[in-house]
């Protein structure tokens, strides 16, 4: 039954297909399919999903410079929604914003285009930002137990700024998420800026787009239990990591062009101060002679 598993993850066939082509019920098709993802995911996790040591934590920023040109970045954040049939007797709980049903998936990916971390199976109804503020990533980041570098110097710099995530306008801004300056008119650091963000930003939408189509069951909506769609995408995205760690990471990457204080008040306007400070910093880095980019006046 492996290669059943691997016809309706990969084909996006219904456990009805299953049924009538290997010659067993739809139920017990669905048992085993079951089983084989959760199973994936367990087995797998600890090699295919690690948690980030120190060590690989600056080893994901030093990609994003060399590839996006981003420093001191530990990962692009973004949410998708995993279209589902609408669950019995649930309301408007998987209700998205565009009016289907749907589980959250929030992830961080490296600029390898692999998964750094996932967290499945919230409601649709939540926004991205609600799903980062839910997630266990959150909790540990607010409790200090994620392996996240001291702050290091900016890259030809002796400014020295936090290591953080990126995201987009969706995110709230915080110590160690970073999000574009909002408003339209902007100055010309702001937008540099926001440029330069979004180029590392894209890495995850990226990733979500080689995931859906590697695993195309993500092209319709799941038709199976709540618990079943969660294990379903928990497998996919390892399976996504152990073909890109197994297929190595040689691809034509088309998105490739050739002193703050450590200790943070609790307080929310003093984290946002803080915050603003480091994007600010960021913004006077990327509009000097050592971190600008050639072709930025012209992208923005």
């Amino acid at each position: 039954m492996m290669l059943s598993q691997s016809r309706y993850l990969a084909s996006g066939c219904s456990l009805k297909d299953l049924h009538y082509n290997f010659r067993v019920g739809r139920s017990t098709a669905g048992e085993i399919v079951h089983k084989v993802c959760q199973t994936i995911w367990e087995i797998m996790k600890e090699q295919c999903l690690p948690k980030p040591t120190h060590k690989a934590c600056v080893e994901i920023a030093a990609g994003f410079w060399e590839r996006a040109n981003f420093p001191n970045c530990l990962g692009a954040v973004d949410g998708k929604h995993v279209r589902i049939v609408k669950p019995p007797h649930s309301g408007s709980l998987y209700q998205n914003y565009k009016h289907c049903f749907s589980i959250g998936l929030l992830a961080v990916a490296d600029a390898n285009y692999s998964f750094v971390y996932v967290d499945v199976g919230s409601y649709g109804k939540d926004s991205d930002s609600t799903l980062f503020r839910n997630s266990t990533l959150w909790n540990e980041i607010e409790s200090g137990t994620v392996n996240i570098p001291r702050p290091a110097p900016l890259p030809g710099s002796d400014v020295a700024v936090p290591y953080a995530f990126v995201g987009d306008e969706a995110f709230g801004l915080s110590t160690h998420l970073l999000r574009p300056y909002s408003g339209t008119h902007l100055t010309v650091k702001k937008r540099v800026f926001n440029y330069r963000l979004s180029r590392a930003r894209r890495y995850v939408e990226c990733t979500f787009g080689i995931l859906t189509n590697k695993w195309r069951i993500l092209h319709r909506p799941l038709d199976v239990q709540v618990d079943f769609c969660v294990d379903i995408v928990k497998c996919c995205c390892i399976l996504h990591n152990y073909v890109r760690a197994r297929d190595g990471f040689n691809f034509d990457d088309t998105l490739t062009v050739v002193g703050l204080e450590d200790d943070v008040n609790d307080d929310i306007i003093a984290v946002n101060r803080y915050s603003n400070r480091f994007r600010d910093a960021l913004s006077n880095y990327f509009t000097s002679d050592a971190g600008q980019v050639p072709w930025q006046l012209g992208s923005i």
